[in-house]
């Protein structure tokens, strides 16, 4: 035997000598001495091993090869060889250590493996045989290079995937055999138990030796059936929980399976093992902590029946609907206590927890998932990788900061491979001896311990610079002498005269009268109703606030301090303003240009969330970029959803608008442009309004059907836009005047769906539907105001018209300054075959021939009523719209020539907007060129100040001496038109 020994260790030896193919390329370096001695003496123990059991020695030349740098790197993999030479010897005769497996593979072989299985000593043994073959493999084809890090994590994770849901099939069936069914006490049905992956399970990125973290809960209450005996579903899922745990913690003659950690539970070691999804949500509710939020980001069920519903169920209180930046505060504190654990502990060497190690990267990823996730659903993910390339998709990290954590994450990770690899064991942390680190510098592909830990601390470093930078607290970097003179400002603001004098030495014009407001806020039943977290941001807030707002005037402090005490109940707002100082620029830049501005933000605080990129705060969306918008924003809403819905096309429609008007007082798009976006927005919201009304609809009746000399086809629904939203011209808060038409008509004009109703009900409920949609009031406020007064006949004519009445009024009953409407008149929405009736109608009822001074006297006499009733009743100003030689006069000369001349030239009809349509009509020679330029820029300048004055609050009129010479030529034109004939 010693002659064998000595002759096998020398083969052993020439074998190690040769070059080696880890895979298919790459030399493997040689061993180090004391690592070759050891080897030799590891293949020597392997061989007599072999020898004493009868089982072939290994052969294959990849494993023989590799055999060196396995044994080196692992001493759990040598001795498991050494205790096992039949499962390495199984392994290379399957050929399983040379692939990867397939999808479900782990939990196939589970299923073979358990089939024999009777009792739970045959149970924990079948599934520590499994396991121990698995581990043995996985770790032999990461050590030899033979799998990438993402598929040994991958693996990792589904191995104990398969053996919790394996044992949980067998344990469960062998409960309801001893204590009967779980039944629901709701649904009547059998209940099973879901298992919660969290942490690297969760993400399925498990470490080697790795605890699984998980959490147990059950669908509903009830009570066990079969037996004589019933047993609470609670009673029963706790007793099966625990019985589960420990088939795979408990540690037997064969080891253990998985280390499982069941504290992330609510209530932790206090509280049941499994809950009742209920009481799982109603915890999370009311007694959920920031901790908790981050712990479930990670979470991933196993049962795809009923745990999707209850992740569905906690995304509410994992990802909130604006944007919470008080995510930065948790973690940070979170990121404190470790740092106070890890200095406590001496865990400074150690990977995951010590400075720039890998919980600082799931930190940064997981501030930006906590932050945006709730309204960015490709942040929701549970990887880590994924979650980073989702932040530098989304512009929130520079690129080169994503590629740099991506980097330090896959080496900081294999480096804990590598140490968890060696023994088994769960550790995070760099080997005190000096063997061990050469050993693991080794296997990390260095040749030296030094370049090792150089390429370590540089990793680190980086991480901890950009952890720094992220979640660096803004007061940090605010003067300590200003930061001192206004927080005595806001600790003494019930004290008015130290605080006027705090403010003075700090530099504002008016301390007296800012000091009176910090007053009234500090008293007010908002901030003594806060919590002392809430009280704690308040309190970081207002130095910050005072700092930038020590140069403005003190109607910018007014506006501030309002807004701060009607967003201080959601605190989370005031973190956002704490923890992004560029958006509190911004905050005061745009409440400083418009009160209107500063009213909105006050008013719905989720607009704030607006403030965080300058990007695109002064950039509107074009029209496909509206759509888009729109759409994502619409599938957050979640499935059949309407009240969602509704809130996601408010929020869409007050974000979009805010930017308009951000860029409007920045200058940053012209005039023509701020009603071109505006009007955009309204028709995406109108688009969407339309299909989730229709939607709505079909679902309960069915879609219209109808049926015409026996041809049956769909009718469809067009919305018809009036006055500024057809003629291209939005203002801030205007109406939208609307008219419905449909196209329904034949023998048979029902729905085709389980409760048919005529055609005609489902239109006017569909118009209805519609207007509710727009009109409604929410939390987010009203989409728009809708004016129906435009459609046939006025307010006493049907909701919805048909094309074909819609027709006949307009060519015989229709009164002219109706027909001046239908001038401004356009599709803004719906089906195209409605929409080409329309334009067909639109233009065979303006292009009819008409007497001249008839429609002169008609078009007089409207626009004398409507001066009477609108036009400016105070002496000393002008109204822009309304009084003479305003906008209105523009519009009806404008008016007049189309309906007088389209009869000869068609193409005035092309147009709904009243500039293109003077260009129009100076072609025809209606107007003179200079005349129809003159027309334009007094059009255009009207309604640039009308948008001011808007934005500032202020009624659209002016003192009289504005634009009067602009005045009295657009009344010159309107006298020459309108008082002299135009045959």
């Amino acid at each position: 035997m010693k002659r064998c020994q000595r002759s096998l260790t020398e083969s052993i030896e020439v074998l190690l000598s040769l070059e080696t193919r880890p895979g298919k390329t790459c030399k493997t370096r040689e061993l180090p001495t004391f690592e070759r001695e050891r080897s030799i003496r590891l293949w020597d123990a392997y061989y007599m091993a072999a020898a004493e059991a009868n089982v072939a020695a290994l052969r294959h030349p990849e494993l023989v090869r590799i055999l060196d740098r396995v044994w080196a790197y692992s001493d759990f993999v040598a001795q498991h060889c050494i205790r096992h030479p039949d499962v390495m010897l199984n392994l290379q005769t399957s050929g399983d250590v040379f692939r990867a497996y397939a999808a479900n593979e782990y939990r196939a072989r589970l299923a073979v493996a358990l089939s024999p299985v009777q009792n739970d000593q045959q149970l924990f043994s079948a599934l520590r045989t499994l396991r121990g073959r698995e581990m043995l493999r996985i770790a032999w084809r990461d050590l030899a290079g033979w799998a990438e890090l993402s598929e040994t994590l991958q693996e990792l994770s589904e191995l104990a995937d398969a053996c919790l849901v394996g044992a949980l099939d067998i344990l469960h069936a062998w409960h309801c055999a001893e204590f009967g069914t779980p039944i629901g006490s709701q649904s009547k049905c059998p209940q099973a138990l879901t298992i919660i992956c969290m942490g690297k399970l969760g993400a399925s990125e498990l470490n080697f030796s790795s605890d699984i973290d998980v959490m147990y809960a059950y669908p509903e209450e009830g009570e066990t059936r079969g037996l004589r005996v019933t047993q609470s579903n609670e009673e029963f899922f706790n007793r099966l929980a625990g019985r589960l745990t420990q088939a795979l913690a408990a540690t037997t003659a064969d080891g253990f399976v998985f280390r499982v950690d069941t504290r992330l539970r609510p209530f932790g070691d206090a509280g049941p093992l499994a809950l009742s999804f209920d009481a799982m949500e109603e915890y999370y509710q009311l007694h959920g902590r920031d901790w908790e939020r981050y712990a479930l980001i990670k979470a991933r069920v196993l049962d795809d029946v009923q745990g999707p519903k209850l992740l569905t169920a906690l995304h509410p209180f994992i990802y909130r609907r604006y944007l919470d930046f008080s995510a930065f505060e948790a973690l940070r504190t979170m990121k404190g206590m470790i740092a106070q654990e890890v200095e406590r502990r001496g865990l400074e060497n150690n990977v995951k927890l010590g400075v720039g190690g890998i919980r600082e990267i799931e930190f940064i990823a997981q501030a930006f998932q906590l932050i945006r996730g709730g309204r960015q659903p490709s942040l929701r993910t549970t990887k880590l990788l994924t979650a980073l390339e989702q932040i530098g998709i989304s512009g929130y990290l520079p690129t080169d900061v994503i590629q740099q954590l991506r980097a330090a994450y896959l080496f900081l990770r294999r480096t804990e491979n590598r140490l968890q690899a060696w023994a088994d064991q769960q550790t995070h942390s760099l080997p005190a001896e000096d063997a061990g680190r050469r050993r693991l510098a080794w296997s990390m592909g260095f040749d030296e311990t030094e370049s090792f830990e150089r390429a370590l601390r540089k990793h680190q470093e980086l991480v901890q610079g950009h952890f720094d930078l992220v979640f660096a607290a803004p007061q940090a970097s605010m003067p300590h002498a200003e930061n001192s003179v206004f927080v005595s400002a806001w600790q003494q603001a019930n004290q008015v005269a130290q605080a006027s004098e705090a403010l003075r030495a700090g530099g504002f014009a008016a301390p007296s009268e800012t000091a009176e407001l910090l007053h009234q806020l500090r008293d007010s039943p908002t901030y003594r109703s806060l919590t002392p977290q809430g009280r704690e941001r308040m309190d970081n807030l207002m130095p910050l606030l005072l700092t930038a707002l020590k140069n403005r005037p003190i109607e910018v402090t007014q506006r501030l301090c309002r807004l701060i005490e009607a967003v201080a109940r959601r605190t989370a707002y005031l973190a956002l303003l704490v923890e992004y100082p560029m958006g509190l620029s911004q905050l005061i830049k745009l409440c400083s240009a418009s009160p209107w501005i500063a009213k909105l933000l006050t008013a719905y605080p989720l607009l704030l969330d607006e403030l965080l990129d300058s990007r695109t705060l002064y950039a509107p969306l074009l029209r496909g970029d509206l759509a888009q918008e729109i759409r994502q924003l619409l599938q957050t809403a979640g499935e059949g959803d309407l009240e969602q819905a509704m809130e996601r096309l408010r929020q869409f429609k007050q974000s979009n608008v805010l930017r308009v008007a951000a860029a409007d007082v920045a200058a940053a798009v012209p005039l023509m442009r701020v009603s071109d976006h505006l009007t955009d927005i309204a028709e995406v919201v109108l688009d969407k309004v339309l299909q989730l009304a229709w939607d709505y609809l079909c679902q309960r009746h069915g879609p219209p059907q109808c049926s015409v000399d026996g041809v049956s086809y769909q009718p469809g629904f067009a919305i018809i836009g009036y006055g500024k939203l057809g003629g291209i011209e939005l203002g801030y808060g205007s109406d939208l005047d609307l008219v419905f038409l449909h196209d329904s008509q034949g023998e048979q004009q029902m729905t085709a769906g389980r409760k048919p109703i005529d055609n005609t009900v489902f239109f006017t409920r569909l118009g209805q539907r519609i207007i509710h949609l727009l009109n409604a009031h929410t939390p987010s406020g009203v989409l728009y105001e809708v004016d129906m007064r435009l459609r046939p006949s006025g307010a006493s004519g049907l909701l919805v018209s048909n094309i074909e009445s819609f027709e006949d009024y307009h060519i015989n009953e229709a009164w002219a300054w109706e027909h001046q409407a239908l001038v401004r008149a356009r599709a803004v929405a719906g089906n195209s075959a409605v929409i080409e009736c329309f334009n067909a109608i639109r233009h065979k009822a303006l292009t009819q021939e008409r007497d001249a001074q008839s429609l002169r006297r008609e078009v007089n006499d409207m626009r004398l009523r409507m001066r009477a009733e609108l036009a400016s009743r105070q002496s000393g100003f002008f109204d822009l719209k309304h009084d003479q030689g305003g906008i209105v006069d523009i519009e009806f000369m404008v008016q007049y020539g189309v309906l007088l001349l389209a009869h000869n030239y068609p193409q005035l009809i092309r147009w709904s907007d009243t500039i293109r349509l003077l260009e129009s009509l100076a072609e025809t020679g209606f107007f003179s060129r200079g005349e129809a330029q003159f027309l334009a820029d007094a059009f255009r300048s009207y309604r640039a100040k009308i948008h001011a004055l808007t934005l500032q609050e202020q009624p659209h009129h002016v003192d009289e001496t504005q634009f009067r010479d602009v005045r009295d030529k657009v009344l010159l034109s309107w006298h020459r038109i309108m008082d002299n004939p135009h045959d």
